[in-house]
This record gives C-alpha cells, structure tokens and sequence, in this order.
C-alpha cells in the first residue's frame, strides 16, 4: 500500500505529480492511499515508470474543480478516473457512467461554493499599516475553495491589500496571493461601508419579486451571520405588502408623451395613482422599477432646486458620486457646472436640476464603476419621470446638457455638435437650448478643452438671458 500525503496547499498539482508517476507505473487504485493534509507522510511514490499517461483538457477542468470538494474520497475518485481514462477514453463523457456523475455533482457543488463566496464576502476596512488601504473578511465554505476561489478577489481588488479568513487558512493580497494556515477568526471593525452597503441593498430589494424559499435558496441562511445586510430582510419583508401596492399606484397610469397632459391630469384627477406634487413624485421615483437600471443602482436620484423656477437644467445621468449620496451634479462634471453657473451668474436659487435618466448605469472595473451612457429604451422609460418634472417646474427655459438629454427633451437624435448653442422645441412645445454636457469638457485635453469650456460658459450665459428677458 502506497501513501501519498497532500499539503494544504497547492493540493491539486501535487495530488496531479504523484497520480501521473502512479499511472505510469500502472499502480492500481486499490494499492494507493491520499491522505489530505495528513500528519505521518508519504510512502515513497515509485519514479515515472514506462508506461504512457494521457488526460483530456476536459478531464483536467474537472479534477481541479473536485480537488476543491470537502469529500474525503475526491483524490481516489480522481486517481480511479485517470486510470480508466488509460482504457477508455470516452467514459467521462458519458453521463450516464457512476463515476462520472458522482464527479459532476462534486463539481457543481463546488461551482456554486465559489460562486456565493465571491457574492457574500464582506470586506472591513481594517487600520492602515502603509500607502495602500487595507481590509479583512472572515467566510465560512462549504468547500475547501479558498485557492480556487481567492484570484477572483485579487483581479477584482487589485488595487488595496486584503486577507480573506476561512476555516481551511487565510490568503492575503499585496500585489500577490500567499496562504497561511488557518487561524482564530480575526476581529473585524464595522466600517462606513457597511451603511453603504445596507443603503444598496434596500435600494434594489423588489419587494413584487419576494420569493422566500428562492432567496434562501440563493442566499442561503448560513452566511447570513456574516453579512451586514441581512439585519434589513426582516423589516423589509413585512413592508413590502405597502411597498408594492405603491408601485402599483406608481404605475397605474400610461405615461404621458408631453408636460402639458401631466399637468392637466394632476389637476383633473387628484388620486394616489398621480403624485399631486413635486416631493411626492420624488418619492414615488424612489420606488421606480420602469427599467433594469434600479436593480444595479444604490438609489434613484431626483432633481434638486427651485421647483418653480423659470430655468430647468437637465443632464444624462447620475454618476458614481451622485449615485452614493442620492443628489444630483455633486460629482466632478457637477462642480464643473455650478463654477461655470457662477461665472456666467445663473443662480443656482432660480434652477431645477435634474438627469433624463434618474438611476447610474455603470460597469464594474476592479474597484471603479464605470459610467455607460443609457440607450434609447431607459431614456424613454424614464421620459415619464422627466415629464412629471417639467408638469411641476413649468420653466420658460430648459438647458439639454450633452446628446441623451437632448434626445429625451426633443425626441431627435441627431449629434449634438452642428446643433450645440441653438434653440429647439421639446416635445411638450417648450424652449430648449442644447450645450454640451460638463463630463464631455474633462474628458477633452488642451485647446480642445478650453475651447469646449469656452462654448459652455457662453451658452449659460446665453441662458441666464433668456430666462431674464
């Protein structure tokens, strides 16, 4: 009887030398021992013997998913597997075949352990020790998957440093992943992204979609004890009866293709089905499902300003910073704007606001997210909202900010440069006069910048004009 000793780590190439040198030897599965981080070592494994040893990439794929099962018996399923592959090469593709379904489950099992530890890892930002912010996460797997499972972590974050806990050992990131044997759970300080974290979450949260048993099922009771969120389900389950009956009341209405008509029915037919005002029609947006944008998004954020105010300044969508503090132009194109507002001397006390479109859409980008501009379909799902606005504010002027609030404004969609500094009418028949938006200008370099910034101030100025004459 031959015994082979596995580490604790790098299991699977260790496990994939000796299985090799034993097939090539043709050592029969029942004359091998694996002991998984055993304590009395291996018996000497035989050299390469004569014999040819093939795997397919398939079968390859597989092994290393089962290295990473909790199932004692993973390495002498695997050893009996290559060896039948010597004979038969057709096996493993037959799943019909025991061993080959006893393998397939232990790879799913294991597919889906990673797939919840990379959604239900809870980092804390832990006290700096140097340039780069650091943070720590304790998890508990099913699986022995931390190998496996960490070099998502370390592509995702590769900008800060961090260590993720388990049961089975600690891997820590500075640039490079190293493993150290398992330790007590380390103490995790509660941080400022934790509120942030809770305010994403009631923020997607439908409660029209709550399927407990599927939630548990995708979210299952286990991790919950770890995760900052989970304090919230409670008391957004016993809301959500109220919560989708408002929605109900917030789309109970066909959206309206012009400002006029909103006004004429918020005056006609003072029901719940229509908000009667500015502050309940924000409320109401912060509930709006119209489009997949709310389900990515922390919040949706409303206009700010003087909702009676003679102009009314519309941009695209909010950004990463607007997103996470729920208001809109606080960002860097935003403090673009009002700078340039001041130079020209628009006061911000006699402006609405606002985006066409009211939730971020973004990609994810290692730690960043990245701003994408919304399609056609979001901007006309969120023209409703945008109307509900411009029935409130009734301004004499609107400035369209870049080619998506030109487009929701007007309906055409043609580019914004040959159109930039005119005046066209919106779909409700009112006055708009189309610019550039703020992000444009920092996205540009040198004399191109300059001169984009030049044409923005003027066209502020050319607003403030127009609302004073």
């Amino acid at each position: 009887m031959i015994r082979v000793d596995l580490p604790r780590f790098g299991r699977f190439q260790a496990w994939r030398d000796a299985a090799r040198q034993l097939a090539s030897n043709r050592v029969s599965p029942t004359d091998v021992t694996w002991d998984d981080g055993g304590l009395f070592g291996s018996d000497p494994v035989p050299p390469p013997g004569p014999q040819p040893v093939t795997a397919s990439k398939d079968f390859l794929d597989l092994a290393r998913t089962v290295a990473s099962h909790s199932d004692p018996e993973r390495w002498a399923l695997l050893y009996t597997a290559l060896m039948r592959l010597q004979d038969d090469r057709g096996f493993i593709a037959n799943p019909a075949d025991p061993l080959t379904d006893r393998l397939g489950r232990m790879a799913k099992s294991v597919r889906r352990d990673i797939h919840k530890m990379h959604a239900f890892v809870r980092f804390h930002e832990l006290p700096a020790q140097g340039p780069r912010r650091s943070f720590g996460a304790w998890f508990e797997p099913e699986h022995p998957i931390l190998e496996a499972a960490t070099p998502f972590f370390a592509k995702r974050f590769a900008d800060m440093d961090w260590l993720i806990a388990t049961p089975e050992g600690t891997a820590r990131f500075d640039g490079t992943i190293t493993y150290d044997p398992p330790a007590d759970r380390p103490n995790l300080p509660e941080d400022a992204s934790h509120d942030l974290w809770q305010t994403y979450f009631a923020n997607i949260f439908n409660p029209a979609r709550i399927k407990t048993q599927a939630m548990r099922s995708e979210m299952p009771v286990k991790y919950w004890k770890n995760l900052p969120e989970t304090g919230l389900i409670a008391q957004m389950l016993a809301d959500a009866p109220r919560r989708v009956q408002a929605m109900r009341d917030a789309g109970a209405s066909t959206a309206p293709g012009f400002a006029a008509k909103v006004t004429a029915r918020i005056r006609q037919a003072p029901d719940e089905s229509m908000p009667q005002d500015m502050d309940s029609a924000g409320r109401q947006a912060s509930r709006c499902t119209r489009c997949d944008l709310c389900h990515a998004a922390t919040q949706t954020v409303w206009g700010k300003g003087n909702s009676a105010a003679p102009l009314m300044i519309v941009g695209e969508a909010p950004g990463d910073q607007e997103d996470l503090q729920g208001l809109p132009f606080v960002g860097p194109a935003g403090q673009l704007l009002h700078r340039t507002m001041e130079q020209a001397g628009l006061d911000a006390r006699r402006v609405w606001m606002t985006n066409a479109v009211k939730h971020f859409k973004f990609t994810p980008r290692g730690k960043r997210r990245i701003h994408q501009t919304p399609n056609v379909s979001e901007i006309k799902h969120c023209r409703w909202w945008l109307d509900l606005e411009r029935g409130f504010v009734q301004p004499r002027l609107t400035l369209a900010m870049g080619a998506t609030a030109a487009f929701a404004l007007t309906g055409n969609n043609r580019p914004l440069t040959p159109r930039r500094g005119q005046v066209e009418r919106a779909l409700d028949g009112g006055p708009v006069l189309l610019t550039w938006h703020p992000s444009l200008i920092l996205r540009l370099d040198g004399d191109r910048a300059a001169e984009a910034q030049k044409q923005f101030a003027q066209d502020l100025a050319q607003a403030r004009q127009m609302i004073a004459a």
